[in-house]
Formats: C-alpha cells, sequence, structure tokens
C-alpha cells in the first residue's frame, strides 16, 4: 500500500491565523475530501501530520481537537474516503520538542511506526516549516498554494525546483495513479 502524507491546515482545511479552535472553524478546502477520497480508494494510506500548538496555547484541548477531527473524518466519508491516522504536536515553538514541524520528529516516529521508508512516499504541505521538515525525514515533498502556500511563494520562500500545485485536488489529479 502506497503511503502519502498531509498537513491538515491549509492543505485539507481553510487556515487561520487564529487557530482552528473549534469544529465550527473547520471548513474543508473545496475539493481537498474529494481527493483525499481519490487517494483512498485508490489504494493510498492517508495520514495527517499537522501541528496544533493551540493545545498548548490552551486555545483548545485534546477533546475539542478529536471533535474537529471527527468532524473531517465525517464529512470526508460522505465521499467514501477514509483518514488511516493523524499525528499531531501539541507543543508550544518555544518547547523546542523534536516533533513540532520543522523539526522531522512526527515524519520519523510515521515512518517508524508504519514500517515504511519515507523515500518514496509524498509528503504534502503549505508552509516552508512543512517542507523542511518532510525533507529532513527523507520525504517527497510537495508544497500547495492554499494556506500559507501562496505567501510563502511570494516571499521567494520556496526553492526553485520545489513541487508546487495550485491545491491538493490539483497534485491528486496531476500525479495519483487511478484505477481504471
Amino acid at each position: 500500500m502506497a503511503l502519502i502524507i498531509l498537513d491538515r491546515d491549509g492543505v485539507i482545511n481553510e487556515d487561520s491565523d487564529d487557530y482552528i479552535k473549534s469544529p465550527d472553524e473547520w471548513h474543508a478546502i473545496p475539493g481537498s475530501l474529494q481527493a483525499i477520497t481519490k487517494l483512498s480508494q485508490n489504494g493510498y494510506q492517508i495520514v495527517i501530520a499537522t501541528n496544533q500548538s493551540g493545545i498548548g496555547r490552551k486555545l483548545f484541548n485534546i477533546e475539542t481537537l478529536n471533535a474537529i477531527h471527527m468532524k473531517m473524518k465525517t464529512q470526508l466519508a460522505e465521499f467514501g474516503g477514509v483518514i488511516d491516522a493523524i499525528f499531531f504536536c501539541p507543543h508550544l515553538p518555544k518547547n523546542e520538542c523534536s516533533c513540532r514541524k520543522p523539526k522531522p520528529g512526527m515524519y520519523n516516529e510515521i515512518s517508524e511506526r508504519l514500517r515504511i521508508p519515507l523515500n518514496k512516499v509524498h509528503c504534502v504541505g503549505d508552509k516552508m516549516t512543512d517542507i523542511k521538515a518532510i525533507h529532513s525525514a527523507g520525504g517527497k515533498p510537495v508544497l500547495v498554494r492554499t494556506g500559507k502556500g501562496q505567501s510563502e511563494i511570494d516571499q521567494g520562500l520556496v526553492p526553485t525546483g520545489m513541487p508546487v500545485y495550485a491545491n491538493l485536488a490539483t497534485f491528486v489529479d496531476e500525479t495519483v495513479i487511478v484505477k481504471k
């Protein structure tokens, strides 16, 4: 089974500078749930790797995070898609943990737990922190313009040659081999 790792905020759902703090604030980016469905229906294992420092900032708790993820999974199920696992870092940047992106700890944990080397795994993010973590873990980084992606491009932060797509749906449509 092939694996694809996705960031959450800015890739699957609309991002917010004020954090996604409740299920009511979680809104899928148009086409993202259908893209995940296409992946899962074509033999891909879908794993999310997401920084969630709102927990460390006491903006929401683990129960609320679980409720946000339940909303995401429920909406995805309406299309027939599945998310196989969600990994998250609840820490503040000042904690300097190994799991908070841009450090590769979360990706390394995914690789270890699933016993899958990341050298052939596409990892989709919307920020250079995602890309740096993916690269350090040996994965194949992909940037989307949704979320903070376009801003990162406009600021000149994205290296030349980085695969960039308009959104998750475009990445899936242009790169994923689907069953006939």
